[in-house]
């Protein structure tokens, strides 16, 4: 069942009525169960503004996007994360790049909850990694924004 959050005009999903769906977080970040990912910390992308969203994925693929392009140091990981409010539509994916959303991928403004570790995940070949850098720098030479809140 979709709501409609009348302060943005925005399509939104409550969290008690999704499916029995998993969700995913990738990054750089070293954390464990229980712990939040929160919006209103340092994007892990771009010019590394502060967050005002926290992004999930239900698929894997955009998953290991995430681990593989986050700033920081150490390896990417991805999580099993729940949402603890409503999601919607990450319109930095969706509809600008990908007409619907085939990648599946959500934002809120609510904390995700983790909830396990996903560690036996494979990442794009260095060919498939180049491209997409190479592409995200040819982005920002244009000053095109790679998160747009």
């Amino acid at each position: 069942m979709m709501k409609t959050d009348s302060s943005e005009n925005k399509s939104m999903e409550s969290t008690s009525d999704l499916p029995s769906q998993s969700f995913y977080h990738g990054t750089k970040a070293n954390l464990k169960p229980g712990d939040l990912i929160e919006p209103g910390f340092k994007s892990n992308y771009g010019k590394r503004k502060n967050a005002s969203y926290a992004y999930l994925t239900a698929t894997l693929d955009a998953a290991t996007w995430g681990a593989e392009l986050a700033l920081g140091e150490g390896p990417g990981r991805i999580y099993i994360v729940e949402p603890t409010g409503p999601i919607e539509d990450d319109p930095n994916v969706t509809d600008k790049k990908f007409p619907g959303n085939p990648t599946k991928s959500y934002r809120s403004r609510h904390p995700l909850r983790i909830s396990g570790e996903v560690t036996d995940w494979q990442g794009h070949s260095p060919e498939k990694l180049k491209a997409m850098k190479d592409h995200l720098n040819h982005l920002k030479q244009l000053g095109i924004e790679a998160i747009e809140d």
